[in-house]
C-alpha cells in the first residue's frame, strides 16, 4: 500500500531540507529590487530579479540595522540572508538580513559609511571651521593642470583681482593615486603659506570623484592650518570634503569667486568710503566751528573788557536817565519858580510903584503908615518906582476910606 502524505508534512519535509543545506543558510543574491512594500510592522517586503528569474525576498523589522539606506523600486543590490520554506504557503523566500547596494550603491554606501564616522569623529563640526579672509595676497589651488576647472579658477580670480597671486599645485584627481597626490599638494601648498586654499576639479561620475571621498584627503583638509575651500564637481555632486572644508562651493567658478575679492567692488566701496568721510568730516568741521563761534560769543560775552564795556553801557544809559531826570526836575523847578515869580511880581512894592503908588518911610525907617504917628514937621522918605523923595510934614487930613 502507497504512503499518503499530508501538505503540512511534505512542507515540513520541505523546509527540512532547506535547512539542512549549508549553502542555503548563509547565501548573496544580486538582482534588482522589484514590487517594494515597506509594511506598518516595519518588515519590507520585495522581489529580487534578473534577467531569467525572481526570488521572494523578506526583510524582518530586527534586521532593518542590515539597511543603510530606503529600498527603492530598480535598484541593484546584494542581498545577504537565508533561503527557506514559508510552511502555510509552501513558498520558498529569501530572508534577508543584510543589502548593500550593488556598483555604484556599494560606493555610496561606502560613502555614507565615511561620512558617518568622520562626522562622529567631529570632523564636520562647525567650532573647527576656519573663517575665510576677505582680502587675499595668494591663492593656492590643488587640481589637474588641464580642464576648465583649473582655466575657471585663475580667469575668474584674475578678473576679479589681477593682484592676487595664484598658485598651482598640479595635482592628480583621479585614479589609485590621486588620494595620495592632492594630500601631497596641500602639504606643499601650506608649507608655502598662502591664504586660502581650492581644493577641487570638475564634473564627472562617482568614481570620477571618489579620490576626494578618501580618508585621507579628508584628513589632510582637516589638519590644514590654512582655510581651505572645496570645489569638487557641479551643484549636485557631494563629496566628503565638502563636509570637512571650511567652506564649500558648488562649482571651481564659484569657489575663486568666494576666495576672491572683487577689486572693482572694493574700489567703488573705498570711493563710497570716501565720500561718505568727506561728508561726515566737514559736516564735523561745520559743527566744530558753530560751537568755536559760540564758545567766542560766550567768552566774548563774558569777558571782563565786555564786563566792562557793558558796566560803561549801563553807566551811560544811567548818566542818560539822570541828566533827563535832572532836566525834567529843572524844567519843573523853572516852572514854578516862573509862576512864583509870576505871583511874587505881583505883590512886589516895586511893581505897585511902577503903577503910580509910593512908600513912605519916617526918619525912623518905620512905615509912614498912620496919620496919628506922623506930627507935622515930621520928616519922611517917599520911595517912588525910581528913586526916594525927602520931604516934611507941613499938615495932615485925616481920611475915612470905609476901611
Amino acid at each position: 500500500m502507497r504512503n499518503v502524505y499530508t501538505v503540512a508534512q511534505v512542507n515540513s519535509y520541505i523546509k527540512g531540507m532547506f535547512s539542512e543545506d549549508y549553502m542555503l543558510r548563509s547565501i548573496y543574491v544580486r538582482g534588482e529590487v522589484s514590487n517594494c512594500k515597506y509594511h506598518s510592522s516595519g518588515h519590507i517586503y520585495f522581489t529580487l530579479k534578473d534577467s531569467k528569474g525572481v526570488i521572494a525576498c523578506v526583510m524582518f523589522a530586527g534586521n532593518r540595522d542590515g539597511l543603510s539606506f530606503r529600498l527603492e523600486e530598480g535598484q541593484q543590490v546584494v542581498v545577504g540572508g537565508a533561503v527557506d520554506v514559508y510552511e502555510r504557503d509552501g513558498k520558498y523566500q529569501l530572508y534577508a538580513k543584510q543589502i548593500t547596494l550593488d556598483g555604484v550603491g556599494f560606493l555610496y554606501e561606502k560613502f555614507e559609511r565615511l561620512k558617518r564616522e568622520l562626522e562622529e569623529m567631529g570632523m564636520f563640526a562647525p567650532e573647527y571651521k576656519q573663517p575665510i579672509p576677505r582680502y587675499i595676497r595668494t591663492l593656492g589651488v590643488v587640481t589637474a593642470p588641464t580642464g576648465a576647472a583649473v582655466r575657471d579658477i585663475i580667469n575668474i580670480a584674475k578678473r576679479r583681482n589681477p593682484y592676487v597671486q595664484i598658485i598651482l599645485y598640479p595635482a592628480l584627481v583621479q585614479g589609485e593615486q590621486a588620494p595620495a597626490s592632492i594630500v601631497n599638494g596641500i602639504r606643499a601648498l601650506e608649507r608655502i603659506g598662502v591664504d586660502v586654499m581650492i581644493v577641487g576639479r570638475g564634473g564627472g561620475s562617482i568614481e570620477d570623484l571618489w579620490a576626494f571621498n578618501e580618508e585621507i584627503v579628508a584628513q589632510a583638509v582637516f589638519d590644514c592650518s590654512v582655510p581651505v575651500i572645496s570645489a569638487v564637481g557641479h551643484e549636485t555632486d557631494t563629496t566628503i570634503i565638502d563636509f570637512v572644508a571650511d567652506l564649500r562651493a558648488p562649482t571651481p567658478s564659484a569657489a575663486a569667486e568666494l576666495a576672491v575679492y572683487d577689486y572693482q567692488l572694493f574700489t567703488d566701496r573705498l570711493k563710497v568710503c570716501e565720500s561718505t568721510l568727506q561728508h561726515h568730516m566737514e559736516k564735523r568741521i561745520r559743527l566744530e566751528k558753530a560751537r568755536l563761534e559760540n564758545h567766542r560769543l560766550r567768552l566774548k560775552y563774558l569777558s571782563p573788557a565786555n564786563t566792562l564795556q557793558q558796566k560803561r553801557m549801563y553807566c551811560v544809559d544811567l548818566e542818560g536817565r539822570l541828566s533827563g531826570l535832572m532836566e525834567k526836575i529843572l524844567t519843573e523847578s523853572r516852572y514854578r519858580l516862573s509862576l512864583s515869580a509870576e505871583r511874587l511880581k505881583g505883590l512886589s512894592p516895586l511893581e505897585k510903584l511902577s503903577r503910580g503908588y509910593a512908600y513912605v518911610e519916617n526918619e525912623a525907617g518905620g512905615a509912614a503908615n498912620d496919620i496919628k504917628n506922623i506930627p507935622v514937621g515930621s520928616r519922611l522918605r517917599i520911595y517912588v518906582k525910581n528913586g526916594i523923595i525927602h520931604a516934611e510934614t507941613t499938615g495932615v487930613t485925616e481920611v475915612d476910606y470905609g476901611a
